[in-house]
């Protein structure tokens, strides 16, 4: 019985290409922009890469707009409270981390691959950054 278990050769798992090509979408910093020479040689030592920058503030609003619009054709009763936090939102990086409620209120009043389509329209407005290689070490 054991030899059996071990002349089985093990299923293979298809290589699909959309995981390779899959972008890793991040949270914005909490940093802004410095302004004057002083505050961008502090920025340069403290921050973690000159590019993690946040986006300007007045982005906000239509970063709001676009979140809310992607809720337009449910059911408002549903997604009631999910507004408000979205219209509470006080920076990007409070709207990143709602995205996950936004997939989640489309992927159940419509289909998965909808609530992928309107994620992948918001996840613009975040940094992003390109998956790890295979070969490299974690």
């Amino acid at each position: 019985m054991l030899g059996f278990a071990f002349s089985r050769t093990p299923r293979r798992i298809p290589f699909s290409a959309s995981s390779r090509l899959r972008v890793e979408v991040r949270p914005p910093s909490l940093r802004h922009k410095p302004s004057s020479a002083w505050q961008r040689v502090v920025f340069w030592l403290l921050a973690p890469a000159p590019m993690d920058a946040a986006p300007p503030l007045n982005r906000l609003p239509a970063v709001r707009v676009e979140f809310v619009a992607c809720l337009h054709d449910l059911p408002p009763a549903a997604v009631a409270a999910l507004a408000e936090r979205i219209d509470r939102a006080r920076s990007l990086r409070d709207l990143w981390h709602l995205r996950a409620e936004v997939y989640r209120s489309v992927a159940l009043h419509h289909s998965q691959s909808e609530a992928e389509l309107r994620l992948t329209r918001l996840n613009r407005h975040f940094p992003t950054r390109a998956p790890r290689s295979a070969f490299a070490p974690l």
